[in-house]
């Protein structure tokens, strides 16, 4: 992975290419491989960055806790919404340092094709 920083362009083509079933397919199996320790890495950085400390815990007993139905199901809706968001977006700079990380391996080979 290049050490610099990409253009617009270059993200929207990137995010295109990854559209790709195929290329998805691969992407997913061997994120499935490596699940179990990417989710110790990702929770860890999500501990390490606070984003689950108590703040968190005092919205999660603030939507389970409103007494009106439609707005309890609103507030938890938007508290997934919200951790889903975050989850995502620590585990992509997560992906993006993993990446780095095999790029800088000693026996580092490209998967893609010229």
């Amino acid at each position: 992975m290049p050490d610099r920083a990409f253009t617009d362009a270059e993200l929207d083509a990137a995010i295109e290419a990854i559209t790709n079933p195929e290329r998805l397919r691969e992407a997913q199996d061997l994120v499935a491989q490596a699940a179990p320790s990417l989710q110790r890495v990702l929770a860890e950085a999500l501990a390490d960055g606070g984003w689950f400390d108590l703040a968190h815990e005092q919205a999660v007993r603030e939507a389970a806790g409103t007494d009106d139905a439609q707005q309890r199901i609103r507030a938890v809706r938007k508290l997934l919404a919200e951790e889903t968001r975050l989850g995502m977006l620590v585990g992509v700079a997560v992906g993006f340092e993993l990446a780095r990380e095999l790029g800088h391996a000693p026996n580092a080979t490209s998967s893609k094709e010229d």
